[in-house]
This record gives structure tokens, sequence and C-alpha cells, in this order.
């Protein structure tokens, strides 16, 4: 039986390797660049759940190589190790226990000892969350709520601002998930992120952009008032549909403000049923809170002219291939893909149900609003109206 070679990589390809990754290039590009498969590119990225290790720095306080040579020199021509320390002004003991623990008088030997020390200093670090059980248990069970590791962090510095021991960086829960070698939380909750993946990607990942479309009598988002831009009035809103298995669909609305999401089921993706479910939901706020709406190029809004002439409220329209213009319902349509994931079937969900989601992303705190809640800030909102 004829057994593959395996594959392996110097320093320097491993370094390139995760220098790559880091700006965002595919396991099969980088593959390429060493002329191999993505699958043995992988391995070496997965050990760590996708995260660079840090790069290992000598500390300071050691001995160095140089300090160790001039020990062996000294200990050859028999100095005592009190006379050694105090010409590298160091303390005795520190001497007496790096002959000590590598042969001795005798046998020492200032590059094996170095190599030694090199080898040993190699002990991972504690994980802070192994040594706080219910803290644990806590991000477990809000990762389980769909809250993501940004929230968890902001919600514990928001409540617990002199506790140090009581609060992590979103940056230990998410290296807990894809590192798990250090034991802390259980991989099955990589599932509850919003995007779950096997190992963490990059930042820099590019991303499709979006079909250009043509629609008719379009207001153009150049034209939109600036009071819209700065998000101080609360009552502009933004929309998408996001797309499921056999053609269904939901209409996901964001009010600029406050982050407050509405969900809509539509039977389609014509602008007959868009435009139908979209007036509908228009109808359950004041008017004072739904003053306008911005959307995408999309063919489901070929129809937007019924729609202002049945609500008086004004659309306008993103530039081609931009979905930043419509940066907050983007963010929450990737919010909303923990609860509806790729490929399902959208149609199953009833209107309650869609609510039923669209409070419970309500009632997350946002880092943007100072981790306050959408649902809080839109009832202020509805408060000051009234």
């Amino acid at each position: 039986m004829k057994y593959r070679t395996r594959t392996f990589y110097t320093d320097k390809q491993k370094s390139e390797m995760w220098d790559r990754w880091q700006r965002g290039e595919s396991l099969s590009s980088i593959g390429r660049r060493f002329n191999r498969a993505s699958s043995s590119i992988f391995p070496h990225l997965a050990l760590t759940g996708g995260i660079r290790p840090p790069a290992r720095t000598r500390s300071h306080l050691v001995l160095s190589l140089e300090e160790r040579e001039e020990i062996s020199r000294g200990l050859a021509v028999d100095r005592s190790l009190r006379s050694i320390a105090r010409d590298l002004k160091r303390a005795p003991s520190t001497i007496s226990r790096e002959v000590r623990r590598n042969g001795g008088c005798k046998t020492y030997r200032a590059a094996l000892s170095d190599q030694r020390a090199w080898d040993c200093a190699r002990r991972p670090k504690a994980c802070k969350l192994s040594f706080n059980e219910p803290l644990c248990r806590f991000i477990a069970r809000k990762l389980r709520s769909k809250w993501s590791p940004q929230q968890i962090a902001g919600w514990l510095r928001r409540w617990h601002p002199d506790q140090e021991q009581e609060r992590v960086s979103h940056e230990t829960i998410y290296r807990s998930l894809y590192v798990q070698t250090r034991g802390v939380l259980k991989k099955e909750l990589q599932q509850c992120l919003r995007i779950p993946r096997a190992i963490r990607r990059s930042r820099h990942a590019t991303q499709k952009g979006l079909k250009l479309r043509k629609i008719k009598d379009a207001v153009p988002i150049s034209e939109r008032p600036p009071e819209i831009e700065d998000r101080a009035v609360p009552g502009h809103w933004e929309g998408d549909l996001i797309v499921g298995a056999n053609n269904s669909y939901i209409a996901t609305l964001v009010e600029r403000h406050s982050r407050f999401v509405m969900l809509a089921k539509v039977a389609n993706k014509d602008t007959q049923s868009v435009i139908t479910a979209l007036i509908k939901q228009a109808r359950k706020l004041p008017k004072e809170l739904y003053r306008s709406l911005t959307w995408d190029r999309g063919s489901e809004m070929t129809g937007h002219a019924r729609f202002t002439m049945a609500t008086k409220i004004d659309v306008f329209f993103c530039d081609p291939q931009s979905p930043w213009q419509r940066g907050s319902n983007e963010n929450t349509n990737r919010l909303l893909r923990q609860y509806f994931p790729r490929g399902i079937d959208m149609s199953a969900y009833s209107q309650a149900k869609l609510s039923a989601v669209a409070r419970q992303l309500n009632e997350r705190p946002r880092k943007t609003l100072q981790y306050q809640t959408p649902a809080e800030k839109f009832e202020a909102c509805v408060a000051a109206i009234n």
C-alpha cells in the first residue's frame, strides 16, 4: 500500500502562511503559493483555531546566551560562582541554580544550557476563564442565547466596571472557543456564533458584491437629506430581503437611530408581495417614527412609487454594489442568520415567530448604543413623541 508523503513546512513558510491567512486569502490561494493542496494548509491553521500564535520572545530578566558563555569560561578557569555573579551583576543564587540544573561545574555548556532554558520556558499561560467557573457558565449561557462575544464582554464591562475578575475581553472568548487546548468553552458553542466556522477567519476576507439593478424613478441616496446621515433623528429605516430555500424570503427593516428591528413575512420576491408587506408594517408605527426607507437596487422595489403613495414615506436607493450604505441593515441580516441559517425554508415561519425573533434581537445589548438595547432606545423615542 502506497502512503502519501507527509508535507513539512519551515518556520519561514509557516510565517508566510499566517501572513496570507491574516490578509484574508483563502486556503486554496495559500496552497497554490506552496504548490500544495488546501488540505495540507488547514491542519496548521486549525491547530490554534485559525488564530495566529504569538511570537515567542525572551524575557529581559533571564540569562542570555552571552551571559551563559561568560559562566562557562569562568568555570573553565576555576573561578568561584560568586566572582562570576559579581562580574555579571547577577545574584550568586541565580548562577548557582543555573550551573546546578545543567550538569554542574564540570559538564556545564553554554549553548546546551541556553537551548534547554528556551525549551523549558515553553509553558502555555492558563486562560483567565479556567479560574472562574461561574463566569464560564454565564458566557456559555449567553452564547446559547445568541449573544455575540463582543456583546457579552461589553455587558460584563458595563455591569462590573470595578471587578476585573468578573470581566473578559471578546478576544478571550473567541480564543477559548477556537483554541480547544485551553479546555474552557466547549467546541459545540461555536455553533452559537453568528457565522459558525471550523477555524477563525480574517476580518479582511473578501466578500462578493451585489448585482447591478436599474429601477425606474429611483431617488439615489446622494439626495437623501443630511439629517438622516448622522442618525440623530429617529424615524429613518433601512430595508432588505434575506433569502432561504425554495425561493422563500423575509423582509428586514432596521431603524437607523435605535437599530430597532422589524421582520415581515413575504409570500414571494415579486414587487407586489414585498410592497404589500412593507405597507402593512409601516401602518403599525406613528408617522413620526417612519419617515424614510433606504433600500438596495433589488428588483423587488420596482413598485416603490405605490409604497410612497400609500404611506407618504420617501424611498431612497443605494448606489450599485454599495451594501455599506445600508450598514445597519447588512449587520442585522448577519445577526439574523443565527436564527435563519442559509438553506432553510423561511416560508415555514409564521409572522408571530418572526416577531418573536425580532423581539429577542431588540433585547440584545449593542456596542454602538453603549450596550443599551434597541428596544430601550426605541421606547425612549416613542415616549418623546407622546
